[in-house]
């Protein structure tokens, strides 16, 4: 059996890429990681939201190509359905793949005023009232799944989908100096404390590479 490879862009302002590569850490994916370099389309594409159809991350395994961050996560699940990427409960199942579709199709505003940057920080950044009103839905829908299923994660004790998904919007209320209630807060020190997160981080801060449209002065 072949290894699986997955190709991602940037780890400092790849949010997809980060996406995909969680979902493949959740499941315990062996995997090698193939980094496209900054001037690729495909990379550009997907840092500056410059295409409706991104075709990075993908996934290559046992013959087998997938795109698209959702369809890798679904993927995933197929194949590792023991790793716990979708909750066991049907009503919560629909529940994630809800909440991860919502991520995957919208917040367009968020996307575009507080783009990835984990080597970066903004205190008091100013967000404009549409990126509100997206990180406004964000927090409630944080706020209902760790309600609802118990936290710490977003549908319970260890990290599924919906937390891939959401992981860096995360980083970018970190960045950005996002204010949180006490809940939002612990549960991005729980995403963050992942071993798997910190391992995405540390690489990301030794990245030489930058791309100017993201590294405007705010």
């Amino acid at each position: 059996m072949s290894k699986a490879v997955l190709t991602i862009s940037s780890k400092n302002y790849g949010a997809w890429a980060l996406r995909g590569w969680l979902m493949a850490k959740f499941a315990g994916l062996d995997f090698t990681e193939k980094v496209i370099p900054p001037d690729d389309p495909a990379m550009k594409a997907e840092i500056l939201l410059l295409s409706s159809s991104m075709l990075v991350p993908s996934l290559q395994h046992n013959g087998i190509k997938v795109w698209d961050t959702l369809a890798i996560g679904e993927y995933l699940h197929e194949i590792k359905p023991k790793a716990g990427l979708l909750p066991d409960a049907i009503k919560a199942r629909a529940h994630c793949r809800a909440v991860c579709g919502e991520m995957h199709s919208g917040f367009a505003s968020l996307r575009s005023a507080l783009p990835m940057n984990l080597k970066a920080r903004f205190p008091g950044f100013k967000v404009w009232s549409r990126a509100q009103t997206d990180i406004d839905r964000v927090l409630a829908i944080w706020k209902e799944c760790l309600a609802t299923y118990g936290g710490p994660y977003l549908f319970g004790k260890r990290p599924c989908l919906a937390d891939a998904m959401y992981a860096p919007v995360v980083t970018r209320f970190l960045t950005y100096d996002v204010a949180l209630d006490k809940a939002c807060t612990a549960y991005c020190k729980h995403v963050m404390e992942l071993p798997a997160m910190q391992e995405w981080v540390a690489a990301a801060k030794l990245e030489p590479d930058e791309i100017d449209e993201l590294d405007a002065e705010f």
